[in-house]
């Protein structure tokens, strides 16, 4: 009996030593302000000193930067991207992002979306051209009549264009009832209505 309690107590044992190792913990990539948000060519989008800016690179150092816009502290951007094309024979580039924005009471919650699209002359360290979409997804718990009861409604309210780059270096902006195609005029430096 003696032997069978024994034998029990070192399977217990064993079994639990076995499964209490620790497991490595798989580390995160972090992104850092010397990494940036975005990088493409010697540009890196980041934030930095207050600002959310461009920085342009030469050698590996800061030579110049482009304020997209002043931030605060609690700027955090998703989909960050930074991307060239060719335009005209002109070399640009395009900085997109998104921020979200929650604003809630009490009866009712707005989740709003911007969606910024920035084209840049790098050259001549000039924007070109600029789009904001903004999507508001509202839920609102409202009152029925003069009772207790109440219903939850949803709306989504869309202004603003969608961007879309072309693979010719041209711009389609896109809304419910409207369609915009620009080209770039490399004279003018800026974008223009396709005739």
């Amino acid at each position: 009996m003696k032997r069978i309690v024994l034998l029990a107590l070192i399977a217990m044992l064993s079994v639990n030593t076995y499964s209490q190792k620790k497991k490595p913990v798989a580390k995160k990539p972090t992104t850092t302000a010397a990494s940036g948000l975005a990088k493409v060519d010697n540009l890196v989008a980041e934030v930095k000193k207050g600002n959310f800016q461009v920085t342009i690179n030469e050698n590996g150092k800061e030579k110049d930067a482009m304020i997209v816009k002043a931030v605060d502290a609690g700027f955090k951007p998703t989909n960050c991207k930074l991307s060239s094309f060719t335009a005209s024979g002109t070399k640009l580039y395009l900085l997109t992002w998104t921020e979200i924005v929650q604003i809630k009471t009490n009866k009712k919650t707005e989740d709003i979306t911007n969606v910024y699209s920035v084209i840049y002359e790098i050259t001549n360290k000039k924007q070109v051209f600029s789009n904001t979409q903004t999507t508001n997804h509202i839920t609102e718990i409202v009152s029925l009549g003069g009772t207790a009861a109440t219903e939850t409604q949803e709306k989504i309210r869309r202004d603003g264009f969608e961007f879309i780059l072309n693979p010719d270096g041209s711009v389609t902006q896109k809304s419910k009832k409207q369609e915009n195609k620009l080209v770039y005029d490399a004279t003018k430096m800026e974008f223009v209505t396709k005739k």
